[in-house]
């Protein structure tokens, strides 16, 4: 190689990606965006090419990316840019740094230390951060896809082999040094190619599969799995003599060529296409449907970005009530299609996407309060970017959602956000406008004990709503809340009443996540049912726990099932075991597990929640076991609203039993001549 002062034609072209990344967004002031899938290139915080001089300044660039944020000693960058290093070559590589420096941080003044290109003993690093060079952000993204469902897994591959211009390091294809990492990088895009593929067929879109696949396996011939996937797909298509014409190519070329056998897959695929095997063609009427929806959506409005985020949040609210695993991957793919819209700059389109996600909400924990309280900040941004005036409908989704994702809070704002939705969805006359925010009203309902009854007007409001408007998620929810209002008041043939009319709603409309809170409920009955045995009752909980572990919800899940062996244990009189696992639940039940060594005054006030009651009635529990009267007027204040209530029983899911016992013995505790303190079961 020669030195060159001047830049080589097409030194600096951009490289173009998609998703976090995009061109069109500027990196932060004095960062530098680095390409190797194709020349070596680099843009700085603006999206301007970095001018990057001659080839000998691109191969020391390209060397350091290599390192991967090791220190490069100058010898090694000699004897790999050289193959006859000349005399002066020490130095030569010392001017290349010093001009590339100069390229990298342009506007850094004179005898200052570099930031990004610095030296390090003998050698020098490049301190590029793990999203500022693309083969970086093209490795994690093609393991992070491993482990998505296909939708997602779909659009990281989609993006992620996007940012491809050409061979890896194409300006130094024959140096030795780059040989080991342009082979492994080559090995991986081919490796995402085929996960692509595979996506593809899983979401039933073999058609859109073949013209890559048949270009994949020409490129590529000794790839088993390309053909598998090429012969797969074309069967799927209905094409079966061609899928097996693919197959028996693929064995003449690795026969000729080779002396191979196909391997077991592709010999496995022959037999099965030829005996027609039912597990080969995995669609539906329904996902053939939906198969040719997304492909006439994608030949019909390419690109249209704002849209399909849209339409995408559209999708994930239905997907969450599918089970748990739409469940988990909505919760995921929200996030996602939130941070996607504010990066697109618009607060009206991330006003739309945030308050789309309307899926009813019946547990007052929150599965994610990360993602929650990130998606509270979103909304917050939104609602102060949106005009003063006009934008109601989008305004109330917003405020429903704040109350929404702060359930537990005991702050003002997220109440007085729901009760402003609330009033904007009834001056629109929007049914499933009212039903989010009345949504919201009922996770902010807890802001003191003994509400039952006013959610169970709520549930009722619901009901009545989502009847009328062909509502059935809507009216599943109404029916779970007059569930727990009925458990809350002890009014347990109401509650069977609603409890049945969630679970033929859920089994009518398939969704299967309701009987999660129906399962608990039928063990709480076992718990309170005349004479019931405690092993009966543990044995019902226990069921019920199994069940909601795979159900996709932490928030309802951790803890719950050691808490509710609690209050049956402690309402029959017998010694409360530490199960461990107490979760969120940990600070009012250890006081309880071990009196004395905890000071009751420390305890903090439960979360807004609809297991309050059965917190405080733990932490008078423990109050009168130490004879602690502020601990005992604290709890009974708190308990007071809630006395013809059950503890805990608000929830569906347990008890700790009528809250008027724990109030008689906290008044007996209180009284001036107490003698001491008898805890009582009931």
């Amino acid at each position: 190689m020669r030195d060159e002062t001047q830049p080589a034609p097409g030194a600096g072209l951009r490289f173009h990606e998609c998703g976090p990344a995009r061109d069109d967004v500027p990196l932060p002031d004095g960062r530098v965006r680095f390409g190797v899938l194709g020349p070596v290139t680099a843009e700085d915080e603006n999206g301007a090419p970095v001018a990057l001089r001659g080839p000998m300044h691109r191969a020391v660039l390209a060397r350091l990316l290599l390192a991967r944020g090791r220190v490069v000693p100058v010898t090694d960058l000699v004897d790999d840019l050289w193959v006859s290093p000349p005399a002066g070559a020490v130095a030569a590589i010392r001017t290349f740094v010093a001009a590339l420096r100069r390229s990298l941080e342009p506007g850094r003044p004179p005898r200052t230390p570099a930031r990004l290109l610095v030296t390090r003993g003998a050698g020098y690093l490049l301190q590029a951060g793990p999203d500022d060079v693309d083969a970086w952000r093209f490795e994690r993204a093609v393991t992070a896809a491993a482990t998505m469902q296909p939708p997602a897994a779909l659009a990281a591959l989609d993006e992620a082999l996007s940012w491809w211009r050409g061979p890896a390091y194409a300006d130094f294809r024959d140096a030795a040094w780059t040989r080991a990492d342009r082979a492994r990088l080559a090995e991986l895009r081919l490796q995402a190619a085929e996960r692509r593929a595979q996506a593809r067929l899983d979401l039933g879109r073999a058609a859109d599969a073949v013209p890559d696949l048949d270009e994949h396996v020409t490129a590529h011939p000794w790839r088993e799995e390309g053909w598998r996937l090429l012969a797969l797909a074309l069967y799927r298509t209905g094409r079966q003599g061609d899928a097996l014409a693919v197959l028996r190519r693929a064995r003449a070329l690795l026969a000729g060529r080779l002396g191979l056998d196909p391997g077991a897959a592709l010999r496995a695929l022959e037999s099965d296409i030829l005996r027609q095997a039912p597990h080969l063609d995995r669609r539906d009427a329904a996902e053939e449907v939906w198969a040719r929806a997304t492909l006439a959506y994608d030949r019909l409005a390419p690109g249209r970005s704002r849209v399909r985020l849209e339409s995408a949040v559209g999708l994930l609210r239905n997907l969450a009530v599918t089970g748990p695993g739409g469940l988990q991957e909505a919760r995921e793919q929200r996030a996602a299609a939130v941070a996607a819209a504010e990066r697109l700059g618009d607060p009206e389109l991330t006003a739309r996407v945030i308050g789309a996600y309307d899926v009813p909400a019946i547990w007052t924990r929150a599965d994610d309060p990360g993602q929650a309280a990130a998606v509270v900040t979103a909304a917050e941004h939104a609602l102060s970017a949106l005009p003063a005036a006009g934008h109601d409908p989008v305004r109330a989704r917003l405020l429903a959602t704040i109350a929404l994702e702060s359930r537990g809070a005991r702050h003002r704002r997220p109440r007085a956000c729901a009760e402003q939705a609330e009033a904007l969805a009834r001056a629109l006359d929007d049914p499933a406008l009212l039903a989010f925010a009345l949504n919201g009203v009922f996770m902010q309902s807890c802001r003191r004990t003994g509400q039952a009854r006013a959610r169970d007007a709520i549930g009722a409001e619901l009901v009545t709503l989502a009847t009328r408007h062909a509502m059935p998620t809507v009216r599943v929810l109404g029916h779970l809340i007059r569930l727990q209002s009925g458990a809350a008041v002890a009014d347990f043939p109401a509650a069977d009443r609603h409890a049945a009319a969630a679970d033929e709603l859920a089994r009518r409309h398939d969704l299967p996540l309701a009987t999660v809170f129906t399962d608990w409920y039928r063990a709480l009955r076992a718990d309170v049912a005349a004479r019931a045995p405690v092993a009966r009752a543990e044995r019902a909980y226990r069921a019920a726990a199994a069940r909601s572990d795979r159900a996709g919800m932490p928030g309802l899940s951790v803890g719950l099932l050691p808490l509710a062996l609690l209050g049956l244990r402690l309402r029959h009189g017998l010694p409360p075991v530490d199960e461990g696992g107490w979760g969120p639940y940990e600070p009012w039940v250890r006081p309880v597990l071990e009196p004395g060594r905890a000071a009751l005054g420390d305890v903090p006030e439960p979360p807004a929640d609809l297991l309050a009651e059965a917190m405080w009635t733990l932490l008078a529990r423990a109050a009168l076991t130490a004879g602690d009267r502020a601990a005992m007027a604290r709890a009974r204040d708190a308990l007071a609203p809630a006395a013809g209530e059950w503890a805990g029983a608000a929830s569906g899911v347990l008890t700790f039993g009528p809250v008027t016992e724990h109030l008689r013995q906290l008044d007996a505790g209180l009284s001036p001549d107490a003698p001491g303190t008898r805890l009582l079961t009931f």
